[in-house]
């Protein structure tokens, strides 16, 4: 899931898939959202979350969520988007966090997040040499990396999460 913001509100996106190394999305989901809450620094899910939520009506109940984002910000519990929305579906729907930009707080003094004291694991595909973040809940963080580092695709950004970026980008309405 995505979230892309522009003039007319935002557009939310969804892909579907059955198994992690899937090429194509079994099923894609755009929803378009009028009123979207202003970005306040430090608490992006603010803005984002309504957006996932009301996204989540359209799509059928899925195994597992993947976002653009954080699920924890560091490795004492802050929470990140992720988080914010595992706590509202009640717990019942693991989420995994896939971030392109490090978030200085889930590092470690040597400046990786791999650490088991952390809440991130640096995942590297293909013939990228810088990493994805990963994050996690209810569901272990190696297993999460396990599955990001399977998806389709030869490059940095899985396949997967390149097109739902693409259908979040693209409003419905000029």
């Amino acid at each position: 899931m995505d979230v892309g913001y522009h003039k007319h509100g935002a557009t939310a996106a969804a892909v579907a898939f059955a198994d992690w190394s899937d090429p194509l999305p079994a099923r894609e989901w755009t929803v378009e959202i009028d009123d979207v809450a202003e970005y306040v620094p430090g608490s992006f899910y603010l803005r984002e979350l309504p957006c996932l939520l009301e996204l989540l009506q359209a799509v059928p109940t899925p195994a597992t969520l993947l976002v653009d984002g954080y699920v924890w910000l560091d490795g004492q519990g802050r929470r990140g988007l992720g988080a914010h929305l595992y706590e509202a579906l009640d717990g019942k729907i693991p989420v995994i966090g896939v971030a392109k930009t490090s978030f200085n707080s889930v590092r470690d003094d040597a400046g990786t997040c791999g650490d088991d004291q952390l809440s991130c694991q640096e995942v590297v595909r293909g013939v990228s040499r810088r990493p994805l973040f990963v994050t996690a809940v209810g569901v272990a963080l190696a297993t999460a990396a396990v599955w990001v580092a399977s998806m389709h695709g030869a490059h940095r950004v899985p396949t997967l999460l390149k097109r739902v970026d693409q259908l979040s980008r693209r409003p419905k309405r000029a």
